[in-house]
């Protein structure tokens, strides 16, 4: 059975170059998605929020992030879902897909957690 990860950001992205390096360096096959070119749809957005939930989600670091006001502190997973859905640059990245299903986001883990989440033991 082939294992199929997908793994959503931009390209010039340091943490992003990161896990491409470390996926590599594993042999592992995977499929990147620019989130700039393809923005991931509300409905997928909602899955992710459902699994990983919005707040390991947030690009806290970015422009997008700290332009938003101080309400976003108090907003509901379905606001976030709106805010990641307008505006991509929102969301962490890498977000990782294993078999469609959201595994891990971020790619500031203990290596053999990363490589349980993506299923690589």
């Amino acid at each position: 059975m082939t294992k199929t990860i997908q793994v959503y950001g931009i390209p010039n992205c340091g943490t992003c170059k990161k896990a491409f390096q470390w996926l590599e360096q594993q042999g592992v096959d995977y499929e990147f998605i620019n989130t700039k070119e393809y923005p991931p749809t509300s409905d997928m957005i909602a899955d992710w929020v459902e699994v990983l939930g919005a707040k390991p989600m947030r690009n806290t670091s970015g422009q997008s992030y700290r332009a938003l006001g101080e309400e976003k502190k108090s907003w509901s997973d379905q606001q976030w879902v709106d805010a990641f859905s307008r505006d991509a640059m929102l969301l962490k990245r890498p977000l990782f897909l294993k078999d469609g299903k959201a595994v891990l986001v971020g790619f500031r883990a203990k290596e053999d957690e990363i490589c349980e989440k993506l299923d690589l033991t």
